[in-house]
């Protein structure tokens, strides 16, 4: 057996959006259920190299198929200004769960684009408006591009409104997609006040109020990923149906962390796990519903379920690069 080398090129070929988010939405129900296993987040922190590493491993058993692997990924901002390499690098190892052979290696930082886009998309089917039709972004990183492709698998995107300090990232932006959706430059506001929005930036002071946003907006918070870190202001919080990835996390480091640890918000704020909504053990968007929001840290689960997605697509499309790691020679 022959364990696949798959660069980042095939992982963007192979992490078919409609395919992840249909794994990823899984996953979230195999975890409502009890049938994963997803130790805490783990850290190496190096301070003499300004960077740490974080490791990520996670089981996962659906009806269908089950998974495991680590995300091995790092953060080093003095990476690309030094060594001219980006500050994250990502690593997945996708393993066969009943042998352990090493089935992959891939690259996990396309991996963690393509899965968060398609958790957003899995919180937006259940927690957004039936007919929505627009979307808001504030934020025009990488990231960006991705939840426009994922959430716009589960609604018919109409129009895109993308709202960035840097003129130059939304300029590119909309140069990337105004061939396929009425997309154009805006405030925060204007990007809120669509059906959906999505945030991703690196904030620690809230830059979307109650007022920036509409009525029944159903918002991703995707940016909140360290202790913190907040887009959403407090008030706008309080007044949403909250719901989260994963307790920890998301009370440790997620959109929820500043106001949870100040006490802003308590338990009794959040309505429910994304997992509780999948199962239907907690209700998504009913009549009643106004504002939402998805606080999204990213679970080892998703990069499982979206490293299986691209092995078999992969595999199937007998490409990737085959390599004897373990040396049991090159039968398949």
């Amino acid at each position: 057996m022959n364990t696949l080398l798959l660069d980042s090129g095939d992982v963007d070929d192979y992490a078919q959006l409609g395919d992840v988010i249909e794994a990823v939405e899984q996953a979230f129900a195999a975890f409502e259920r009890g049938d994963t296993q997803m130790p805490a987040k783990s850290y190496i922190d190096l301070p003499q190299y300004n960077g740490d590493f974080r490791s990520m491993p996670a089981y996962l058993a659906t009806d269908d198929w089950d998974a495991a692997g680590l995300k091995w990924v790092n953060v080093h901002p003095d990476n690309p200004g030094d060594h001219d390499l980006p500050t994250v690098l990502g690593t997945m190892i996708y393993s066969d769960p009943e042998t352990a052979f090493p089935k992959a290696i891939m690259d996990g930082t396309t991996l963690t684009m393509k899965r968060t886009g398609a958790a957003a998309a899995v919180a937006t089917d259940y927690l957004a408006v039936d007919d929505a039709s627009s979307l808001g972004l504030v934020g025009a990183g990488v990231q960006s591009y991705t939840q426009l492709e994922a959430i716009s698998e589960i609604r018919s995107i109409e129009e895109v409104v993308v709202s960035d300090p840097d003129d130059a990232r939304v300029d590119a932006f909309v140069d990337a997609y105004d061939d396929r959706f009425d997309v154009r430059s805006g405030s925060i506001s204007e990007a809120g006040h669509c059906d959906i929005l999505s945030t991703v930036t690196p904030v620690r002071d809230p830059i979307v109020g109650p007022e920036d946003v509409g009525d029944r907006t159903h918002i991703n918070a995707i940016g909140a990923d360290a202790e913190g870190k907040h887009e959403l202001a407090d008030d706008l919080l309080r007044a949403a149906t909250i719901v989260i990835d994963d307790h920890e996390q998301c009370t440790h480091s997620g959109e929820i962390n500043v106001p949870y640890h100040e006490g802003t918000l308590t338990d009794d704020d959040i309505h429910a796990e994304i997992g509780e909504v999948v199962v239907g053990s907690k209700p998504g968007r009913t009549d009643e519903t106004g504002v939402t929001v998805f606080d999204s840290t990213g679970l080892a689960i998703q990069d499982v379920a979206a490293a299986h997605v691209v092995y078999e697509n992969a595999r199937a499309a007998g490409d990737g690069h085959p390599f004897d790691l373990v040396g049991v020679g090159d039968a398949n």
